[in-house]
């Protein structure tokens, strides 16, 4: 049985909160009072992952097994997503490449040749060959790579073609290839509820021509819970979308969810409450504390970036993909979902060292942004944890850093866009057409490992949504020209912010620490 989520309500003696703060950690004690929200334990994993894919192969939801579906010279294409999740990456071996290496065998047993994999990327920058193997093995790899196991490339101007429009006139456009199968498998890996669904084509396997109709300011603001798919727009465009698709293309969705052990034991102290930590646990967590502060930076990235999460697969469904998806989505909820009774004035949220668009890379200005702002307030279901017009307090130092390779128009953007404006509407307005155009960006994501011109609007729009909603946005440890730059407001402390926050929300105010990592999801009644 899983440890349900704890909720502690701290006191004069209670010992200090450690929060992630990027490549680092901040530790201060909060005042008597604050409520402490902290993830559940993980969920038991299915003891033999193995039999667990075999039985949703052989017994689909709605669909017939897929054994039945694969034929002799038929076009079989299995897309899979990409480096973007879980985060940290898996230990190995890497369910996808359980899955994949099992939908393969079936389809050489039944004289299936045709088979290509595609890694879902959509926008995202290309996989290296090391992080390609380390999600699918060496198997896949020696026998596909890199003719018939390759990246998606959004900007294939012969390799995408638009299949329909919704009612709502969104283009839908796919992979040419994906188009011209006679059957899709898609693998996902659901690590949070907004993943997965029709989303996993439309954003994985679908150009910028697509995507540009869902990733909107006006459409993130009215998708009033990104982990709550049936208030969100976005996913409503998802949802149109994929009525389309499936007229054209038969899928086969396979979903997983996994539990949320998400570090290893040198690291344990970021899952488990600090009224638990025992004297090892505490030094460990000192030693950590003081030696990421002690070193350079660049080196604690790397000890970051080196972390392998020993997640464990909780459920496997396959099939069509609605059904499937609303299965899955129960058990991401079971994981993660903690009842909370009402709403705080300030809540306090750790950003940690990584996100889905800066593996093995840097989070940079706009990335702590869209992390803080798109993902860390939306962990929730129904309506936000913290209350309107009130003040989300975050922990990261946003350093003015930059991955040169990964993030090209991110700079541009930052360097001639942000010493103008910082308003959303305005950027997207002004700016997104030329961004996503430019052929040199095109060039840098089509060959280098460059995300695709348009991304950094992209990521900044999952803001919209908090940025309506909230009074203040207050970065603890933020360094004074970024966090100015990005429009927010910053603090040395999380006391001296509590402080500042007392001016947008009154002199008493409710406070509530979400202590995520791992992540976890609230609704509040």
């Amino acid at each position: 049985m899983r440890r349900p989520g704890t909720i502690k309500i701290l006191e004069n003696d209670s010992p200090p909160m450690m929060f992630n703060a990027g490549d680092g950690f901040h530790y201060e004690k909060l005042p008597a009072g604050t409520r402490v929200i902290y993830p559940p334990g993980p969920v038991e994993p299915i003891a033999e992952p193995g039999v667990a894919i075999e039985r949703a192969l052989l017994e689909p939801m709605e669909m017939e097994p897929l054994h039945d579906l694969l034929f002799p010279g038929m076009k079989l294409t299995i897309g899979f997503d990409d480096i973007s999740l879980p985060i940290p990456p898996m230990q190995p071996p890497d369910i996808r490449q359980m899955i994949i290496e099992k939908v393969v065998e079936k389809a050489r047993a039944r004289g299936v040749e045709d088979i290509h994999i595609i890694a879902a990327l959509g926008l995202h920058r290309r996989m290296t060959e090391a992080e390609l193997r380390h999600a699918l093995g060496k198997g896949l790899m020696s026998a596909y790579y890199p003719d018939r196991l390759y990246n998606y490339d959004a900007e294939d101007p012969d390799g995408n073609v638009q299949i329909g429009e919704t009612d709502q006139g969104e283009e839908v456009t796919v992979s040419r290839r994906v188009a011209e199968s006679d059957l899709l498998v898609y693998v996902n890996i659901n690590h949070v509820a907004m993943n997965g669904g029709h989303k996993s084509v439309h954003t994985g396997l679908s150009p910028y021509a697509s995507i540009r109709h869902n990733h909107t300011p006006d459409t993130l603001s009215n998708t009033k819970s990104l982990m709550d798919p049936k208030n969100s727009a976005m996913h409503g465009s998802f949802n149109r979308m994929g009525a389309i698709f499936d007229e054209h293309v038969k899928v086969f969705h396979i979903e997983t969810t996994l539990n949320n052990s998400a570090f290893p034991p040198v690291f344990d102290f970021m899952a488990k409450p600090e009224h638990e930590w025992g004297a090892l646990t505490k030094a460990n967590f000192l030693v950590n504390h003081k030696a990421t502060q002690a070193m350079p930076l660049p080196a604690a990235r790397k000890v970051f970036h080196s972390i392998r999460a020993p997640h464990r697969m909780t459920s496997i469904q396959a099939g069509s993909t609605d059904p499937v998806h609303e299965e899955t989505l129960k058990h991401v909820y079971h994981q993660q979902l903690v009842p909370v009774e009402g709403q705080a004035d300030v809540l306090l949220m750790g950003v940690p060292f990584v996100g889905p668009y800066n593996v093995n890379s840097i989070m940079n200005p706009m990335l702590v942004y869209n992390i803080l702002l798109g993902y860390l307030f939306n962990l929730y279901k129904g309506k936000p944890l913290v209350r309107q017009g009130g003040v989300l307090i975050g922990t990261h130092p946003m350093p003015n850093d930059f991955n040169e390779v990964h993030h090209p128009s991110y700079i541009d953007l930052w360097n001639e866009v942000y010493p103008q404006t910082n308003d959303i509407r305005e950027i997207a307005h002004k700016y997104e057409k030329r961004y996503a155009e430019d052929p040199w960006y095109r060039t840098l994501y089509r060959n280098s490992h460059a995300y695709h011109g348009v991304h950094p609007f992209t990521v900044l729009y999952w803001a919209a949504h908090a940025l309506d909603h909230l009074g203040g946005v207050i970065l603890v440890g933020g360094d004074p020209m970024t966090t100015a730059r990005m429009g927010l407001k910053r603090a040395d402390t999380i006391a001296e912010a509590l402080e500042m926050s007392k001016d947008i929300v009154g002199p008493s105010p409710s406070t509530t620490y979400m202590h995520v990592p791992p992540l976890f999801m609230v609704e509040v009644s």
